[in-house]
């Protein structure tokens, strides 16, 4: 079954189309890799998916829903989140309770507010409990502004799915990671999606990403390449010329 359809997306800024009619589908429970040189547009086609951008043309279907017009906190509620790229969290919270703000966060816009309108002793067992199955429990009361990285990222996702979502979009989360940290976080978001989580990664770690996912969508200047088996795209010419060999000779 269809989870996420984007069909015919196309949007332009200052006259340079940045997505010429790209269409993307996930499945339910599906672990999809989204790849691409720079400047490809894969960012942007979050953006859609998610709501920060609207299309100039085509639409964006959830569970068979029309949600090409509906904001970012309402798509959020129908389980549709997104991690950002640069990690963004409340510096002056605690990675705690920077993870109890996106639990209550549909009950308020105010971040200390969203902390306050829950059960304390509820919240903070759920937001400790997803700090533990991100493996950064012993973090759970530094200053987000003191953490690693490393930490950072998890917490990210944590907060995401702190929201319950059905589908998780990750703009790169292993970029700034080591080879290590890399491996295992790539195996944290395997875990995530074999419980049932839909997963569209973004990202430019391929070892890792062709690892994992079970298909890949190539786009390159905007527009869908090549899609299938990891294998079977990694060993096209058009992609290794368009993406690796771009890469290799930036």
């Amino acid at each position: 079954m269809t989870l996420l359809e984007g069909q015919g997306l196309s949007i332009a800024f200052g006259g340079v189309h940045a997505l010429d009619d790209v269409t993307l589908r996930v499945s339910q429970a599906e672990l999809v890799g989204l790849i691409g040189p720079n400047g490809a547009g894969k960012t942007t086609l979050l953006r859609l998916l998610t709501g920060i951008l609207a299309p100039d043309a085509g639409t964006v279907r959830f569970e068979g829903r029309d949600v090409t017009r509906m904001p970012i906190h309402r798509r959020a509620q129908l389980g549709l989140a997104l991690t950002h790229q640069i990690v963004r969290p409340f510096p002056e919270m605690t990675l705690l309770e920077n993870v109890m703000v996106a639990a209550a966060l549909e009950r308020t816009l105010r971040p200390w507010r969203a902390i306050a309108s829950v059960a304390t002793a509820a919240a903070r067992e759920r937001a400790m409990a997803l700090l533990r199955r991100l493996g950064i429990e012993d973090a759970a009361y530094k200053l987000a502004r003191n953490a690693p990285l490393g930490y950072l990222k998890r917490m990210q996702v944590a907060r995401a799915l702190a929201l319950d979502p059905r589908l998780l979009m990750l703009d790169e989360p292993l970029a700034g990671l080591n080879n290590t940290e890399a491996a295992r976080f790539a195996d944290l978001i395997a875990e995530l999606n074999a419980g049932g989580i839909g997963v569209v990664l973004v990202e430019h770690n391929l070892g890792e990403v062709t690892r994992i996912a079970r298909r890949l969508v190539v786009l390159h200047n905007g527009a869908v390449l090549a899609e299938g088996a990891p294998r079977e795209v990694m060993a096209r010419r058009d992609v290794r010329d368009a993406y690796l060999g771009a890469e290799a000779h930036a």
